[in-house]
Parts: structure tokens; sequence; C-alpha cells
């Protein structure tokens, strides 16, 4: 690409966004019910999305995320796990054209819904 070919201007993605695009990924797999909260005391008060039961870290346009996750009963815990890093990074390279280094998973809980019996 020559430089009058070249667009103007430059893209900059703010990691709420990354976050954002994460998150929606991550619930939307089937077996995740809900993200968890992020366990770590007052240094997780100082990171970016840990409320939200994500942390992102983006390093030389590379992005690193760590998912915290509570999932549903009687799901394979490796399949859905691998489900949701595929996901999450094939969200960003596709929405962002970032490219993703790791996704880590920590199943934090299981969700077990409490049987009424009458």
């Amino acid at each position: 690409m020559t430089a009058s070919e070249r667009p103007p201007g430059k893209t900059t993605v703010s990691p709420d966004v990354l976050i954002s695009i994460a998150k929606l990924s991550a619930l939307g797999v089937p077996g995740v019910s809900r993200m968890a909260t992020i366990s770590g005391g007052v240094n997780r008060l100082f990171r970016k999305g840990a409320g939200e039961g994500i942390r992102i870290e983006v390093a030389e346009e590379t992005v690193f995320a760590d998912l915290y996750l509570v999932l549903k009963e009687d799901v394979n815990i490796r399949e859905v796990s691998r489900n949701v890093q595929q996901q999450v990074a094939r969200a960003i390279q596709e929405m962002v054209g970032m490219d993703v280094g790791h996704i880590d998973i920590h199943i934090e809980d299981i969700d077990y819904e409490e049987s009424i019996e009458a």
C-alpha cells in the first residue's frame, strides 16, 4: 500500500470494548452460567474488568485475557472451556483485528439448581 492509498488516522480500541466482547462471547457459549467475581483483594480494584470476571491485558497489539466463569451443572468443563477460548479469540480477532496471545479460563464455581421436593 502506498502512502497515497493509506487511510488517514489511527483507530484506538478501549480496554472496555475488549472486556465487553470477551464477556458477551463467553456468556454466549452453552454451559456458561455467568461470570464470576475475581478474588484478589485491593489489587483487583485497580484492574480493568475485574468486577466483571475478566482481566484483559494488551501488549504490543496482542490481547491476553483471563476469564473467571461459573458453569452450569452437568457440563463437560474441558469442552466448555475450550469453546469459550475459541469463541472469545474469534470474536476479538474478527471484531477488532487484534492478535490473541492467550485466553486463560478459571472455573470458579458450578451453578446447581435447587431441587424442589413435594
